[in-house]
């Protein structure tokens, strides 16, 4: 049987009548299987208030498709639902993560939250995120004095990233954000409409996530005026702009924690979690960033609640920032037997919705974000175990130095199928209105580069580039992915745009992904369609996104593979990563997608929204 014959259901359109319903309504949700699939009954399973119950569907047949079709009531803020189904004497279920012969704990059920979804902006974007210091000089930076921290570089300078070499956060290559404001021709190039950059607070480092005040931008980037200039500009393109703030700390030189230091009766120390003894807790053992207590009511309402929070203060007038990415939000309000990291989730989300009509609001996560953005807190997450951990482990280069942060090993090459059940699995346990609202990242400013992930070959970052534009998920691409730069770990990946180096430029792959933005904004089905896996081997995965406005059929290949058939109607070719394809005409089965000599993915547009088969 074809994986397109399997019985079907996700949180898109075609299955879901509404992904964002309010409590109490009634939601319709379907599901497709083959007619030669001999299914007797589908039973909807849900729970009220954590107790099972079972609601009966009605089926249509509609050619060799049949059509499952249940009310579901939205009991709960978040509903968990699956289904069972029914063939004579055996049984299955069909959960977020697939079907299973056996009965499973619920953390894969569908669900729906009772709750508004990300907003659409956030959704249909692509994103392109800028580590300030490393992407561009203006002619303004040159005159500004290099402060005591700092060890002051050259542009074509190398990084430090070896070992702990204490020059790693000092050194200093000038980058600002005007500098930005004057590239933004080339971020339109790259097909991105959301800027996002690190934090522009000043810290005295030059990543910055060690604050020392969040009431003003770092001068060293320009300050204020040159964060309201890019903001305006950004918005003159009708294009959007995130902050990035961490909540879980500050830096050890914040105005905050040298008010905590210097009285044990001061107020600030209670933002803090202080020992008797003076000792504090602090992030992962690094004494320069002391952890904040968001227990206490006071630091949460500077910093999270209301208007004239840190939260606040810069979604307003002259920022106008669009949202936040926020930095380290899992351990955020965490720590030992305190938890109340969902309490400022919501009370971020909360002040970005009353000073803005759609804010969008990520937060970082480096593992298993479940719980964390299925209601009312994040919208998404910066998806790494979810799209890239499965990526690289199916293009990697088993000799690529590139390290995995967060893993003492390198991140295992895998076969297809394994890849494509990992992405299954995280699908399923982050739901799919949060995996359709996280961000689908190749690398960051926290890891490798994807081009040293795949050993420097152009033609499988291309590929890893078409997963990323065409899986659920929005693409957020780290400046100097688009033209082939490299990196082996987080602070080498932070090497400076070779503006005055065109030449070093990979052009193929800067079009590349000029190319796959295009298609994304063309064909909804890539931004809000449904998923289903059409064929999967070693070396091959190819899905269908499926949209009622046109589906598309995604067929990605990471080395030389034979052709496979698929029951599909024909097919216009959209996309080639490299030179060929074509359009796919209809066969006695269906149509017979090419083999390759080497790495590429194309894509092409469907003649049927449902997608034949």
């Amino acid at each position: 049987m074809s994986l397109l014959h399997l019985p079907h259901h996700d949180g898109s359109p075609l299955y879901v009548s509404d992904e964002a319903p309010g409590l109490g309504e009634t939601v319709t949700v379907r599901v497709r299987t083959s007619a030669t699939d001999p299914v007797d009954a589908i039973w909807l399973r849900t729970t009220y208030d954590a107790e099972p119950v079972f609601h009966p569907t009605t089926s249509t047949t509609e050619g060799d498709v049949v059509w499952w079709e249940a009310a579901l009531p939205v009991h709960n803020p978040v509903t968990h639902y699956r289904f069972l189904l029914v063939r004579g004497d055996e049984q299955q279920w069909l959960t977020g993560a697939g079907t299973v012969d056996h009965d499973v704990p619920d953390g894969n059920d569908f669900r729906l939250a009772a709750f508004p979804s990300a907003p659409d902006w956030g959704r249909d974007a692509v994103v392109y995120q800028v580590f300030p210091d490393r992407f561009a000089r203006s002619a303004a930076a040159d005159g500004r004095e290099v402060p005591d921290w700092a060890l002051a570089a050259e542009w074509d300078d190398e990084v430090c990233f070896e070992g702990n070499d204490p020059r790693t956060p000092m050194q200093l290559f000038g980058g600002d954000l005007d500098g930005i404001t004057e590239h933004l021709d080339h971020v339109e190039q790259v097909g991105a409409d959301v800027v996002y950059t690190t934090p522009v607070f000043p810290g005295e480092s030059n990543h910055r996530y060690n604050a020392t005040t969040f009431t003003e931008v770092d001068p060293l980037l320009g300050g204020d005026e040159a964060y309201a200039r890019l903001s305006e500009a950004v918005h003159a393109r009708g294009w959007r702009i995130l902050g990035d703030l961490t909540t879980n700390h500050t830096g050890d030189t914040h105005e905050w924690f040298l008010s905590a230091v210097d009285g044990v009766d001061d107020p600030h120390r209670s933002f803090y979690y202080f020992e008797e003894d003076g000792t504090y807790a602090c992030w992962m053992g690094h004494g320069t960033l002391p952890k904040i207590n968001h227990a206490n009511r006071d630091v949460r309402h500077a910093m999270v609640e209301g208007p004239d929070s840190v939260v606040g203060r810069w979604l307003r007038p002259p920022y106008d920032v669009d949202g936040w990415r926020i930095d380290v939000a899992n351990m955020t309000g965490r720590l030992a037997d305190i938890d109340v990291a969902h309490e400022v989730a919501q009370a971020v989300r909360a002040t970005a919705a009353e000073l803005r009509a759609d804010p969008w609001v990520i937060g970082e996560h480096n593992h298993d974000a479940t719980g964390d953005v299925d209601g009312d807190g994040w919208h998404g997450t910066m998806n790494y175990s979810g799209f890239s951990w499965p990526v690289w482990s199916w293009l990697r280069d088993p000799s690529s130095p590139a390290r995995a942060f967060g893993r003492p090993v390198p991140v295992p090459r895998r076969d297809g199928p394994t890849v494509v059940e990992t992405l299954r699995a995280w699908q399923g346990t982050l739901g799919w209105r949060a995996t359709a609202s996280s961000w689908n990242i190749l690398g960051s400013h926290d890891s490798a580069r994807i081009r040293t992930v795949v050993g420097g070959d152009a033609a499988v970052h291309r590929v890893a580039a078409g997963l990323q534009f065409t899986l659920p998920g929005v693409p957020m691409l780290f400046a100097g992915d688009e033209i082939g730069l490299e990196g082996v770990n987080g602070e080498d990946s932070r090497r400076t745009m070779p503006w005055h180096r065109p030449d070093d430029w990979d052009r193929t792959t800067l079009a590349a992904y000029a190319d796959l933005a295009t298609a994304r904004r063309a064909h909804v089905a890539l931004r809000r369609g449904g998923l289903r896996w059409a064929h999967v081997d070693d070396d091959s995965i190819a899905f269908v996104r499926e949209h009622p406005d046109g589906s598309v059929l995604v067929v990605a290949r990471r080395a030389a593979a034979p052709g496979f058939t698929l029951p599909l109607g024909p097919a216009r070719h959209v996309f080639g990563s490299e030179p060929g394809g074509a359009d796919l005409t209809t066969g006695p089965d269906g149509v017979e997608v090419p083999a390759t000599d080497g790495p590429r993915v194309d894509i092409w547009a469907l003649g049927s929204a449902t997608a034949e088969g």
